[in-house]
């Protein structure tokens, strides 16, 4: 039964209080839905080995210390950056509660299990936040524990019907800033942010209000008080709102935003922080693009029902350097851009903000992105693989989530594509984006915008190709990772793609490629424009698997890094 507005305030504060579990050598804080002996009764299941090939999963991840310069900041700004940071840290705090039940506990009991392995596991365990793998499925790499769908939003018991009664969005569970616990009476309750994580958000709340105090910047010293008391509150509008309209050097972007820790429903907000520098002259470069974001929603390959002409179009774009990460963006896979806010709402009224992160992009160009088409890519497609190409796919994805679907009719009821698609949203969402990232350039390039050289369709197709394949090693059980499998799939079906039996590189048709990018697109947009859940599974089944062509492809990376783990000695001892 949900209860959420008659459950006494003092109990939910109850609920959030962190609680020294006795399972582990020494316990640890974390937050609990169950009485502690059963806890440890779950946690004390854990006794399997660590994966035999651990030292080759963590190689897979290439240490890289993210430092730019910010020489040119003055002492305010320098100081507004370290607070920035300090509230940062309460993220990474935040999401391991919500992505791992027990998590200190957990890395408590393998430590006393595996104490000859205590510094490879403790690596690996951070890098997943958790024991569960996130480039395999999330199975585990220690311990043996079943990796919940739902992370930690959810009870680990759910009946199913439990989690049915949680999709009926009547009942008041699937709302994006509550944490889904049981009450006394063992009946489902939604716990908000603001109460369940209330020790943490406070402390981050006045934080953010202590470097806008600092700031001599009005658009961030807004921006900062309101997502203060965002953080206590939970409506997070107003400050999304004025996010939009930062303009600083130094910028941050703090808060609840992705949903794909939700493994279970995809309706659960992650936290996580990104605090970086911006470059004003490179931001100023690409302006113009979003100028040019109605005309291609209008010319989108579906029915113009099914277009979102009227979604706000100032979507600004900035090109920044990543000084510190944190929470949802900081497990596994780095980003290398975003696309935010997701509030539908927002993005009509203002479209969504472009954030490219260029050293960090930088970063993997060099160590992976490259050193995988030297391997994989046909020699005579090899040169036309371009840093600038890398960016510019990247920047396109992003604006790409900003066309096409979001609010939609269905059944005569309004509603969002990513509350029908539940858990199949993320991943099609990421193949729409990447997809029309490529569809977006050919489109502009057809049209004769000067934006592009003129071997821009050489070489968005051997960089998006190699792309692929850089992807795709992040895991199909990941979203951005399957997506990727998806395209690479639905590519080699329609000929745009093939692989010489003779060298084992892969080749792109480019006139090919150019068409079938557009069909992908299509059938993308037509699922979701309809909220057709059943559609979004069975194309996820037919071409987001790990087929023979492709592991075979991937067999001969070994040894070329699937990611960097960031590196912030500044901040970090």
């Amino acid at each position: 039964m949900f209860r959420f507005r008659n459950t006494p305030w003092i109990i939910l504060m109850l609920l959030a209080l962190p609680a020294i579990t006795a399972c582990g050598p020494k316990g640890g804080e974390i937050v609990t839905e169950k009485p502690i002996p059963e806890v440890c009764s779950w946690v004390g299941t854990g006794t399997a080995a660590p994966v035999e090939d651990l030292d080759k999963r963590l190689a897979a991840y290439v240490p890289t210390e993210l430092s730019p310069s910010i020489e040119h900041l003055d002492t305010a700004q320098v100081q507004v950056m370290e607070k920035l940071i300090e509230a940062s840290k309460l993220m990474d705090e935040i999401f391991r509660i919500q992505a791992t039940p027990y998590y200190d506990a957990l890395a408590g009991r393998i430590r006393e299990l595996f104490p000859e392995q205590q510094k490879e596991l403790a690596r690996y365990f951070a890098i997943n936040v958790g024991p569960w793998d996130r480039r395999f499925h999330h199975e585990p790499f220690c311990g043996g524990w079943e990796h919940p769908k739902g992370a930690n939003y959810y009870p680990l018991d759910l009946t199913e019907s439990e989690k049915a009664f949680i999709t009926d969005s009547s009942n008041g569970l699937d709302g994006l800033y509550t944490m889904v616990r049981r009450d006394k009476s063992g009946s489902l309750e939604a716990v908000p942010y603001s109460v369940f994580f209330a020790d943490r958000l406070t402390k981050a709340a006045a934080l953010l209000k202590e470097a806008a105090s600092l700031t001599g910047n009005e658009s961030l010293r807004n921006f900062l008080v309101a997502r203060a008391d965002a953080f206590l509150t939970d409506d997070y509008y107003e400050s999304d709102m004025l996010w939009m309209d930062l303009d600083s050097t130094v910028e941050v972007t703090i808060g609840p935003y992705e949903t794909y820790e939700d493994g279970l429903f995809g309706y659960k907000a992650a936290f996580e922080s990104f605090v970086t520098v911006t470059d004003p002259v490179e931001s100023a470069r690409l302006a113009n693009f979003k100028d040019e974001l109605p005309w291609l929603e209008s010319r989108l390959p579906i029915a113009d029902e099914h277009k979102n002409l009227n979604r706000g179009s100032e979507s600004p774009i900035r090109v920044v350097d990543e000084v510190y990460s944190a929470g949802d963006t900081r497990a596994g896979v780095q980003t290398i851009a975003f696309n935010l806010p997701n509030d539908e709402r927002v993005r009509e009224a203002k479209g969504s903000k472009k954030v490219l992160l260029r050293n960090v992009m930088q970063a993997k160009f060099d160590q992976i992105l490259t050193p995988i088409a030297e391997v994989l890519v046909a020699e005579d497609q090899l040169a036309d693989l371009t840093a600038e190409s890398f960016f510019l796919h990247t920047l396109w994805h992003e604006m790409s989530h900003g066309l096409g679907p979001g609010k939609i009719l269905k059944n005569g009821r309004q509603t969002e594509v990513r509350l029908e698609l539940k858990d199949t949203y993320s991943t099609l969402e990421e193949a729409k984006a990447d997809a029309m990232g490529e569809w977006d350039i050919f489109m502009l390039a057809r049209d004769g915008r000067d934006y592009f050289p003129a071997d821009i369709f050489r070489q968005q197709s051997a960089t998006y190709l190699a792309g692929l394949f850089r992807s795709v090693r992040f895991g199909i059980g990941e979203a951005h990772g399957q997506a990727n499998a998806i395209q690479f799939n639905y590519l080699m079906e329609k000929g745009a793609i093939s692989c010489s039996e003779q060298t084992g590189r892969f080749s792109i048709d480019v006139e090919v490629f150019e068409q079938a990018i557009g069909q992908l697109v299509a059938e993308i947009l037509i699922i979701q424009a309809e909220g057709d859940y059943e559609a979004s599974v069975a194309f996820i089944n037919r071409f987001g698997g790990m087929t023979p062509v492709l592991a075979r492809g991937l067999e001969k990376l070994e040894g070329i890094p699937v990611d960097i783990q960031p590196v912030f000695s500044r901040y970090e001892s």
